[in-house]
């Protein structure tokens, strides 16, 4: 599942760091979100989505 993490928090401007202490998580879990090597579970994703402004669907893309 590949997603858009990396892309809409450099546009709030967001560091990795910022985005794991927002969603009391390390730092390393959204690294490794963002390099498709986790992937998040649902809660965490719509917290992403809530914190991105931006929605679950649109956040994340599943491979066929």
């Amino acid at each position: 599942m590949k997603n858009n993490i990396r892309i809409l928090r450099k546009q709030f401007g967001l560091r990795q760091e910022d985005v794991a202490n927002a969603l009391n998580v390390t730092r390393q879990t959204i690294n490794a979100i963002e390099n498709n090597k986790y992937n998040p579970t649902l809660e965490l994703a719509m917290k992403l989505a809530r914190l991105l402004n931006t929605t679950v669907d649109e956040l994340f893309i599943l491979d066929d």
